[in-house]
């Protein structure tokens, strides 16, 4: 699929056919989602892909799935896959206190954002648009920290920044935070200056 229509096809979609992808497709996904930058090459992500049916119902509930199901029905447990982003502060802070980055003081850099965050926003991205050029639609729904870190055992280094449920999209109900339309183009992007 062109790059071009894989970007404008992208949308949050919840309401999925459940199965229905070959693991070698869900593989390439996740494969692509690891092709992302990172700050120093840290490599702080990580990603966990739950397709047992058992598991995405917990994964579901744990995520609330109770409360959106009369607005959107069960999207978070019915679909292929349920990739759940995740990332390390500390391998960063690691990786910054390497020979080859610290300061000539040998201290870590004063970190003018926090890039591990940035980084598994381009994983997410990645995760998305994966499932996009493959046929399938993606959404995403905010994590319940403690209980997801419980349930899948994944370290108290890692943080589990929410559920994406991948899938073959069914029609389902639009949000209607779409009324508010795009921000205008000229408003997003700025040449040059701001002003």
């Amino acid at each position: 699929m062109d790059f071009v229509d894989v970007v404008l096809k992208r949308r949050a979609v919840r309401r999925f056919e459940e199965g229905g992808v070959e693991r070698d497709v869900l593989e390439r996904i996740a494969r692509l989602a690891q092709r992302t930058p990172s700050a120093g090459f840290s490599q702080g992500q990580r990603v966990i892909v739950v397709t047992d049916a058992a598991a995405r119902r917990e994964v579901a509930r744990i995520s609330g799935e109770d409360e959106l199901v009369a607005d959107f029905g069960p999207w978070i447990s019915q679909c292929a896959a349920q990739y759940i982003p995740c990332v390390s502060e500390s391998i960063y802070h690691r990786r910054y206190q390497e020979p080859d980055k610290i300061g000539e003081d040998g201290s870590e850099i004063e970190w003018p954002v926090p890039f591990w965050w940035i980084d598994i926003g381009a994983t997410m991205q990645n995760i998305m648009l994966a499932a996009v050029n493959e046929g399938l639609g993606c959404g995403f729904v905010g994590p319940d920290i403690a209980g997801l870190r419980s349930y899948l055992g994944i370290p108290d280094e890692f943080i589990p920044i929410g559920v994406m449920p991948v899938g073959r999209p069914l029609p389902d109900v639009r949000s209607p935070s779409l009324n508010r339309g795009w921000v205008a183009f000229d408003e997003f992007a700025h040449w040059e200056r701001w002003n």
